[in-house]
């Protein structure tokens, strides 16, 4: 079971499946994080990924939670 909290440190970043190349959208609180990934396009939101210290989630995991 995963666990986060508001004020974990993360990576956001963009990865495109024709570009293999990611690229990071912000580092910082996991509140921060989710508020710019919820800024972008449903197009951006498709391909966005959370790096905690941990783990790899897909936005979209934590975006339907």
């Amino acid at each position: 079971m995963r666990s986060t909290f508001a004020s974990a440190t993360v990576r956001l970043y963009h990865l495109d499946a024709g570009d293999p190349v990611a690229e990071t959208l912000f580092y910082g609180p996991l509140a921060e994080a989710l508020a710019v990934a919820a800024a972008q396009s449903e197009a951006v939101q498709a391909n966005l990924w959370i790096a905690t210290d941990n783990d790899v989630i897909p936005y979209q995991d934590l975006d339907d939670a």
